[in-house]
Formats: structure tokens, sequence, C-alpha cells
């Protein structure tokens, strides 16, 4: 069942394509993978899909539940399509730094309150109900990613591998369909990648999500995506399954290497 249909997707700065003519579809419950080398447009096609730009042409369309229901994201503030369903990671880690471990989770959670800002004020039974269930369901995300031991520490403070789980962590958080993941074993030792790798497979069918994965460690890419999509230039060059990617002279060409296509 179709979540998301990129088509012809662009984004131009000034003189400079960044993207061109980009289309990516996923399907419910799928994993997959945007690799590409350095420069490819990788991260603005993330930028376009959150609202981080508007993209220069093209369209981007998000599909409900029963996939009839549909919502156009091109165009829309970044806010806004975190309430439809997408979050994201960033490739340098944007955590609150200054707050609290349990603190930058609960904070995620409140995108989804329902009290109003008269009971936020008043503190009326309504506001008090809720906020005790967001702290009980952020201590929950926090066991799972075994970071309930430091909910008290500040983000800042705590190990690069750990800040890249909260990180994950507080955009569960947000309750999304699709998670975006940009490049979330960049910096980790083999011993934190392999362990990162279950991680999003396990998350993928905990939280019954769609994954879109950007990352240069190839041994993650080929272990866990399903399908993969490849940049160079902005412009898509491949798209198929691991063992079609490894074998497409285009993509080694541009970016694997005889070595990696060999892995």
């Amino acid at each position: 069942m179709q979540l998301l249909a990129v088509e012809k997707l662009t984004k131009s700065f000034g003189g400079l394509t960044a993207v061109l003519n980009v289309n990516i579809e996923l399907k419910r419950g799928e994993l997959i993978g945007l690799i590409g080398p350095n420069g490819a447009g990788k991260t603005t096609v993330f930028n376009l899909l959150t609202g981080v730009y508007v993209p220069t042409s093209g369209s981007i369309t998000f599909f409900r539940d029963d996939a009839k229901t549909k919502t156009a994201l091109h165009g829309l503030k970044p806010h806004k399509i975190c309430k439809e369903g997408v979050a994201r990671t960033f490739q340098n880690i944007r955590l609150f730094r200054d707050l609290t471990v349990f603190d930058n989770v609960r904070i995620a959670m409140h995108k989804n309150v329902k009290y109003g800002l008269l009971a936020g004020l008043l503190h009326l039974p309504s506001y008090h109900r809720e906020e005790r269930d967001i702290a009980e369901a952020s201590m929950e995300l926090l066991k799972i990613f075994k970071l309930d031991g430091k909910k008290d520490e500040y983000a800042k403070n705590l190990p690069y591998g750990e800040q890249r789980h909260l990180e994950i962590a507080r955009a569960l958080a947000t309750d999304p369909e699709l998670l975006l993941l940009d490049e979330p074993a960049a910096g980790m030792n083999p011993a934190e990648t392999a362990q990162l790798t279950e991680l999003i497979k396990w998350i993928r069918e905990k939280f019954n999500l769609t994954i879109l994965l950007i990352e240069h460690d190839m041994s993650v890419v080929m272990k866990i995506c399903e399908r993969i999509y490849v940049l160079d230039y902005g412009m898509l060059i491949a798209e198929g399954t691991p063992d079609e990617i490894r074998s497409n002279s285009r993509v080694i060409k541009a970016y694997l290497g005889e070595d990696v296509s060999n892995a």
C-alpha cells in the first residue's frame, strides 16, 4: 500500500540545481535506502520532504492509512509535516543540548496534546491527566533505548552513540508513520554500527514504521534495505534491490567502487 509519492521533485538555488526530477515511491512498511556520493543531493531531498526547503517544482504526496486520503506535503511548514506523520533525524545531531534526556522526548510528545491553552494556563484536570500520560509514554520510550537511567542528565553530556539513540527516540515520540534517518551510523565504531543496524530493523517492526535511510556505510544499507535509490549530481541514476545496486555499472562508477560491489 502506497505511503509516499515523490514526483519530478526539483530544487534550485539560484543557478544551481541541487535536485532534478527525482521520483521516489515508498510503500507502507518498507525500509528503503537513499545513497550517493557527497553532494549528490540526499540531504536536500530530506529537507524537501520535511519542509525545510520548498520545492522549485514537483510534488510530494503523503497517503493516510486507508490510502484514499492524501496530503500534499510540498509547501507545508515543517511542524505541519510532522503533524501529518513524518519525522526525521539529522546528519549532525540536533538535540536540545541543554535540556534533560527526559525533556527532549517529552517535548516531542506535545505535538499531539489535546488540552487547550486555558487548561494549560489554569492547570485544569485535563492538563494534569494528559501531562501524566506524556510522562509515562516518554519513560517507556527511554526504556526501549536504555536511556531511562539517564533521564535527568543533560543531552549534551551523553556519549555520542547515546545521543544518536536519543535523537531517534525523540523522533519516535512524535508518533510518525514515516521515519527519515539521515546518516544514523555517522561517527559510530563498528560495534555501535552493528547494534544500530539491529535497532533500526527492530523499531521498524515495533512501531510499524516505514523508514527512508540515508547512509554512507554500505554494510548498513546492504544488510537492512529492501530497495535502494541512488542519486548522483541531484539526479536518480538507479533504483533496485541491494543485489541489483551492487551490480549496476552506473552506480559502481559513480559511487560504490569495485571493492564494495563485491561485498
